[in-house]
């Protein structure tokens, strides 16, 4: 008894830090979408790809807000029923921000709809599993679906200009106001930024492929101590702004931790 309600206790907090990871990558975005908010509602912008309905200023506000606030409620909830109701509603909010012309392009919405995806299917297995059995199925799925994001990522950049280095070269060495690329610009010449950002881009091409490739392959603990530590260096030596789309990952890989046994912990 004392075991399956210890599953029970690890099932819960790794739910409820997953909650805190998308809130979190939610809430990162609000300086930025306060702001596109105000230029979409003073610049008409109309795309007949899309529908009235996903044009409309009102359903990018209603979908943003209520699917944080729902992620909040989600995340302090102690009712299943009520997990349920607050997932279907945080998913239906991402579904329209991931398609909705203000805000389709931003990677923050579809990785925090991957990490809804998951809080939906464990809200909807944790009376049908044992508590042991649904956290390890819970953590390689997490693996799995983090693999995928950052394989499809690693795939994008597999370009003769990402393995040249000329486009971080151009987003990050030439004039971002970033404490890592102000040091690199303050200490070497243009010609040695050039080859820094060749290696780096490089760097970042084969880690991110490898991650993608074998990241779901690892064990519970190994798996949450590297997607920590690497979700974490992208946006730390990028950019900080990378946390809005990062962060429910962070908290995603979080979950090979509680699926490890208390012994593997100790």
């Amino acid at each position: 008894m004392l075991a399956t309600e210890q599953d029970k206790n690890r099932l819960i907090t790794a739910y409820r830090v997953v909650q805190a990871g998308i809130l979190a990558t939610l809430v990162w975005k609000i300086s930025f979408f306060s702001y596109a908010n105000a230029i979409y509602n003073t610049i008409e912008i109309s795309d007949s790809f899309f529908p009235d309905l996903l044009r409309s200023p009102s359903i990018l506000r209603v979908s943003f807000l209520g699917a944080t606030a729902a992620t909040l409620l989600n995340m302090l909830a102690t009712s299943n029923a009520v997990r349920k109701g607050c997932c279907i509603t945080v998913m239906l909010g991402l579904s329209i921000l991931c398609i909705h012309q203000g805000s389709y392009n931003d990677m923050t919405f579809v990785t925090a709809w991957w990490c809804a995806t998951w809080s939906c299917w464990v809200s909807y297995r944790i009376d049908q599993d044992s508590h042991r059995t649904l956290l390890q199925k819970s953590a390689f799925l997490a693996r799995a679906m983090i693999s995928m994001i950052i394989l499809g990522g690693a795939v994008g950049k597999w370009t003769g200009e990402y393995w040249s280095g000329q486009v971080l070269y151009d987003i990050y060495f030439v004039d971002r106001d970033f404490w890592l690329f102000n040091y690199l610009r303050d200490t070497y010449s243009e010609e040695e930024l050039k080859v820094i950002a060749t290696w780096h881009s490089r760097n970042v091409v084969m880690i991110e492929t490898a991650f993608g490739l074998f990241y779901w392959l690892l064990g519970n603990r190994v798996a949450a101590i590297v997607g920590i530590f690497i979700l974490c260096s992208i946006a730390i030596f990028s950019n900080f702004l990378l946390f809005s789309v990062l962060s429910c990952l962070i908290a995603l890989s979080a979950v090979g931790y509680f699926a490890s046994q208390p012994a593997e912990r100790s």
